[in-house]
């Protein structure tokens, strides 16, 4: 297949998480929450889990606004997440999110790809409790548990 024909494949892939997104929207049982931004472009995730009694992933949800990169690639990640253990999610690493979303993008536009990854990650160190969520609900600025838009390459 020519670069060129796979190339709008993936975006074609890609158009059809943004304009139909897996999971978006609040999650209302969720047992799990974090929030994050990226600081170079203004994008904003929120990524909302319910982790039953064996750590494992029932449903993950997104809210947000940003690019398309940043939409469809939340919606990608909420799909691959449902089913998954704990450290199954923990060992998902950026380069698999980075192929997971399949496109081709330059470093700042990976960043932009990688921020729901980030949010997951620290989402899984951010338990509701009592009914009240324990995750970052406002844009993330400084210090932040998970990894940091630096590590993920």
């Amino acid at each position: 297949m020519s670069s060129r024909k796979e190339e709008e494949i993936y975006q074609e892939h890609v158009l059809d998480h943004f304009e139909d997104p897996y999971h978006r929207g609040e999650l209302e049982h969720r047992t799990h929450v974090h929030q994050g931004d990226n600081p170079l472009c203004g994008d904003q995730i929120c990524v909302q889990l319910k982790i039953d009694a064996d750590q494992r992933v029932q449903e993950a949800w997104f809210t947000g606004d940003g690019c398309c990169i940043s939409l469809a690639s939340a919606s990608m990640l909420m799909q691959a997440l449902e089913g998954k253990t704990v450290d199954e999610v923990r060992a998902f690493t950026a380069e698999e999110m980075l192929e997971l979303y399949q496109a081709r993008l330059t470093p700042n536009r990976q960043k932009c790809c990688l921020l729901s990854w980030r949010v997951s990650q620290a989402a899984l160190f951010s338990p509701v409790q009592d009914g009240v969520d324990s995750g970052n609900r406002e844009p993330v600025g400084g210090e932040q548990s998970g990894p940091h838009l630096g590590e993920e390459s």
